[in-house]
């Protein structure tokens, strides 16, 4: 049986899934990072990745955030904050690799805003940026201590369990 997408028809701008914890569905990656909160306004003041030493700090401080989470049995902060931790590796990989940030060349479609890929766009040249691609190492190693906690692991697993898609 499939397991249920991250939705996005809710009213995120309206919800607190810290008290409505059971609307929240994990997606695939990083789906839903600037949607969720309360969480996405306690964890995005401390997401930076500019400098190694900017995101020594802050993946830090997002650890601390998810083991805070943990603490309290809060299966969707400790989600969030891994999201925002793999955000900040896939960001500064991103800029490790385009200066600019920017992947493809051109705008997108505008039939294809708000989802990721080419859509025919041609991929601009990778220039490294040894000082991005610290970053994005330093945010990978603690995405990876979150993301293999025992702890989330057991209840991501619970979460998913419980968001089946029954057919």
């Amino acid at each position: 049986m499939p397991y249920a997408k991250f939705d996005y028809s809710l009213d995120y701008k309206n919800l607190n899934l810290r008290e409505q914890p059971e609307l929240y569905r994990t997606g695939i990656g990083e789906q839903g990072v600037l949607l969720v909160e309360p969480y996405k306004s306690e964890i995005l003041p401390f997401w930076r990745f500019k400098t190694p030493e900017i995101a020594k700090e802050s993946s830090a401080k997002i650890y601390k955030l998810f083991l805070e989470y943990k603490k309290e049995k809060d299966f969707v902060g400790m989600d969030m904050a891994r999201k925002f931790l793999q955000m900040g590796y896939t960001r500064s990989r991103r800029y490790a690799n385009h200066k600019s940030g920017k992947k493809y060349d051109g705008p997108v479609p505008d039939d294809k805003k708000g989802q990721s890929g080419a859509h025919g766009r041609e991929q601009l040249p990778r220039i490294e940026d040894a000082v991005k691609a610290e970053s994005a190492a330093i945010f990978y190693e603690v995405w990876q201590k979150a993301k293999n906690d025992k702890t989330y692991q057991k209840m991501l697993k619970e979460h998913k369990e419980s968001n089946r898609i029954m057919t």
